[in-house]
């Protein structure tokens, strides 16, 4: 099993961008807690970081035919992004919505997630913590669908 970890605009800068809504820690240790979550179970994974829609949706295209599944966290592209939505379509992998954020609770313009309507599930509001759900639910999803 290989799957595609995306990251939208600004998570680059986790741990400085208003760390009372994003926590503390860094970039480097969500891709630290991909990577272990992936690697205990036995999930190939890359991960992407990107503050261009396009460079986002020429990845998910690039992963047609080379991985079994996408988690992304479009961040602010979630409420504009009808590119990444069609890109999600195009491919066609079961892919899973994360945000570390509970968006329900914030301004309205958040309510909207163009990518998520291409989602078989969301995760949000439970920090760093909301990609290892998601890697988990994608992978149970993936296993079953084998069968």
């Amino acid at each position: 099993m290989n799957i595609l970890v995306i990251n939208g605009p600004n998570l680059n800068m986790l741990g400085i961008r208003e760390p009372e809504l994003y926590g503390k820690s860094d970039y480097a240790a969500l891709v630290a807690l991909v990577e272990e979550t992936c690697a205990r179970e036995g999930i190939g994974v890359e991960l992407f970081q990107s503050n261009h829609e396009g460079a986002i949706v020429d990845k998910i295209q690039e992963a047609y035919g080379k991985k079994d599944g996408i988690v992304i966290n479009p961040a602010a592209y979630t409420h504009t992004s009808v590119a990444i939505l069609d890109a999600l379509k195009a491919v066609a992998l079961p892919a899973v919505e994360v945000h570390i954020s509970d968006v329900s609770c914030r301004e309205d313009f958040r309510q909207v997630s163009y990518p998520g309507m291409a989602c078989i599930r969301t995760f949000m509001g439970l920090g760093l913590e909301g990609y290892c759900h998601a890697i988990l639910y994608l992978k149970e999803y993936l296993e079953h669908r084998e069968k």
